[in-house]
């Protein structure tokens, strides 16, 4: 069974995105800061990572940046809801040694499940 590991200081949504993966055949762990969410990663060594970008302390990047460093067999899928970050998310995420997912907020749980069902096939 894939492990998601999904990230956001917004508890409702966290628990939210939980949920849908875990109905869909995922195991799933919420953690709510990016500190959290490395800790959590270290324990729980997810296949993907589904991480907000704007958090409070610590971004959402610095933990991708972690993650990527600390676990390379780890897809990465990020998520914001300020679309005036895309271009600067989009130009960090091509200087990772692998593949980032990008997702702007609100989506479809159709549309993440298929973006995360692509990243773990390159897994």
């Amino acid at each position: 069974m894939k492990r998601v590991l999904v990230v956001d200081d917004d508890r409702l949504v966290a628990d939210t995105l939980k949920l849908i993966f875990e109905k869909s055949g995922f195991a799933a762990k919420a953690a709510y800061s990016a500190d959290q969410g490395l800790e959590c990663s270290r324990e729980f060594s997810p296949n993907l990572l589904l991480c907000d970008v704007s958090m409070p302390g610590r971004d959402g990047l610095s933990l991708v940046d972690d993650v990527t460093r600390e676990l390379p067999g780890c897809r990465i899928l990020v998520l914001t809801g300020f679309y005036s970050n895309l271009q600067s998310v989009r130009e960090r995420s091509r200087k990772l040694s692998r593949p980032v997912g990008i997702l702007t907020k609100p989506c479809q749980p159709l549309d993440l499940l298929r973006e995360a069902a692509a990243l773990l096939a390159t897994a």
